[in-house]
């Protein structure tokens, strides 16, 4: 069965890219009007259970979330390509480095959960395991995570979205795999035997994932990231920044 995608663009350089926990392909923003066309050809995939998936069934773990973007990648005749993945899906984009390094170009993290287990303690544990059924959670959550400075309006959009677009079961089975799954090892491994280059772009007003995390995290693991930290932003710079979004991320795709 072919997998649906979002596709935007024609050009020569090819990019798949993972949304986040909250959102979908569609959760992008302006973002997607202000993608340079000529030069990449951009496809965003939706996980089971989320957007034009919604009704498709799995597992909804991060291996599963890679195994289909490899299947959409021979799916389009892609040998290689670039990832860009947001927060959870910047995880799943390290999923699939691991299970195919010599097809990566590029890869590019905005606001990215880092390759090993995210530590909780027991309040942020309540707070994001109670999120799949209770949107008050998931407004604090998106609220924390943008620096408690963003607009009410926005916030109760977000999260009606994030209710509207996925399914209850899907959204707490990513959680409990982006949350516990480590693959820090994995991605040390793979990049040693198939460097690549690597760029995370974190929002200065993200109170969660920060630079000092990517500097703990992801530096680690990959020597040769570039950390950029985008003012004016939190956690979803697609909505927040994204001119200076779309900048970066392109500057470094057609590197």
């Amino acid at each position: 069965m072919a997998i649906a995608h979002r596709a935007i663009g024609s050009g020569p350089n090819p990019v798949i890219v993972l949304h986040d926990w909250f959102g979908t392909s569609a959760s992008w923003g302006s973002v997607l009007d202000f993608l340079d066309r000529d030069a990449f050809t951009f496809v965003f995939l939706d996980c089971r259970g989320y957007g034009d998936r919604k009704y498709v069934p799995g597992r909804y773990d991060l291996p599963e979330i890679a195994g289909d973007a490899l299947a959409l990648a021979d799916q389009l005749g892609w040998e290689r390509f670039s990832l860009v993945g947001h927060s959870m899906g910047a995880k799943a984009a390290q999923q699939v480095l691991v299970r195919a390094p010599h097809r990566v170009n590029h890869l590019l993290g905005v606001a990215p959960v880092p390759a090993g287990s995210y530590p909780m303690d027991g309040a942020t544990r309540e707070l994001f395991y109670g999120a799949s059924t209770d949107p008050a959670k998931r407004r604090a959550i998106i609220d924390l995570v943008t620096g408690h400075r963003t607009s009410r309006v926005w916030l109760d959009r977000m999260v009606r979205h994030s209710l509207d677009i996925s399914r209850e079961e899907a959204h707490a089975a990513y959680l409990a795999s982006w949350q516990t799954l480590d693959l820090s090892e994995a991605v040390v491994d793979a990049v040693k035997r198939y460097p690549v280059p690597v760029r995370v772009v974190v929002g200065a007003y993200d109170l969660a994932l920060t630079a000092d995390l990517m500097r703990q995290t992801w530096q680690q693991w990959y020597p040769q990231v570039e950390i950029v930290t985008l003012e004016g932003s939190g956690h979803y710079p697609m909505h927040e920044a994204p001119v200076a979004l779309v900048t970066t991320m392109e500057e470094f795709l057609r590197a």
